[in-house]
């Protein structure tokens, strides 16, 4: 039996494309069985304390200090009397009599716009507590939105995590959000 010059070239070509599949196979199973981090990854942006914790350290954490309780407790009652203050100030405006167009448009405006911002505000820190945190506080302002969080319960992946919750619910540049811990 004669062998042709075409059949060792198919020979060889089978056995390099036999080679490529197994090299491929065996690269494939080593990934998979070596977990990647990646930074950013979606896991990792809507992660929870009971995603990245065990049980016992999610316990743990989940459990605040009577300083903290009172701190939150405490900015919560500050926050909602100076929002109580511009709310009346802007409501003497409007019922005045003697009050210019402008200052009512305006009064109309700053309450429109302090209502907006209760709202938000309300809906990040739900948001924020639903990805893990055991509380929360979120301050928006026209420079920025604060988030105040147990300092216990912030890592690398938990601020993402509350950076993904303020900019789904409100339309702000990542730079102008700050992650304090408390």
């Amino acid at each position: 039996m004669k062998i042709q010059k075409k059949h060792i070239v198919m020979t060889a070509l089978v056995l390099a494309l036999a080679t490529a599949v197994y090299i491929n196979y065996q690269i494939s199973q080593a990934k998979s069985t070596s977990p990647v981090k990646e930074l950013g990854a979606a896991s990792y942006v809507n992660a929870t304390v009971g995603q990245t914790a065990t049980s016992d350290e999610a316990v743990a954490t989940m459990a605040l200090s009577k300083e903290q309780q009172d701190f939150f407790a405490a900015e919560r009652t500050k926050r909602q009397n100076t929002q109580d203050k511009v709310i009346d100030d802007a409501e003497e405006i409007l019922e005045s009599d003697s009050s210019a167009d402008s200052e009512l448009t305006e009064a109309q405006e700053n309450v429109e716009r302090i209502i907006g911002f209760f709202t938000t505000q309300d809906t990040i820190e739900t948001i924020v507590k639903a990805k893990g945190f055991s509380d929360c506080l979120c301050c928006i302002t026209d420079m920025g939105v604060t988030v105040i969080v147990p300092k216990n319960e912030l890592n690398e992946n938990t601020v993402l995590s509350v950076y993904d919750a303020v900019t789904t619910h409100y339309d702000i540049a990542s730079d102008a959000i700050s992650v304090v811990g408390a």
